[in-house]
């Protein structure tokens, strides 16, 4: 590893511990005393189906998406060997969790889309 990446590592490493906690917090509100209503609205914000790129997941699909950008550029002659699989981990996160929780949440609240 270079010198250079080290701190890059160790800000990365930072910043999933605190996106783990954040994780943690939410988990701790859902085991409490929730009704449909309202755990349809906070599954709603992990997720909007008019903007993909709002809800959590739609940021969590954008790492693998971003890193298969950076290892077209560390190996270009590979093929997509290492970014197809990093494409399609993006489109998991967005048209498996995602769509999959949106469906849980019209389900739970179905008149709550308006809002």
């Amino acid at each position: 590893m270079t010198p250079a990446a080290r701190p890059r590592l160790e800000r990365v490493r930072a910043s999933a511990g605190i996106a783990k906690l954040a994780l943690q917090q939410i988990e701790d509100d859902l085991t409490g005393d929730v009704g449909a209503q309202e755990l349809a609205q906070i599954l709603r914000e992990l997720h909007h189906e008019d903007h993909r790129q709002d809800g959590v997941f739609g940021s969590l699909a954008q790492l693998p998406t971003v890193a298969a950008q950076a290892a077209g550029r560390i190996e270009p002659d590979r093929d997509g060997e290492m970014s197809c699989p990093l494409h399609e981990a993006a489109a998991l996160i967005t048209e498996n969790a995602g769509l999959q929780t949106y469906y849980a949440t019209r389900a739970l609240d179905p008149q709550g889309e308006a809002e």
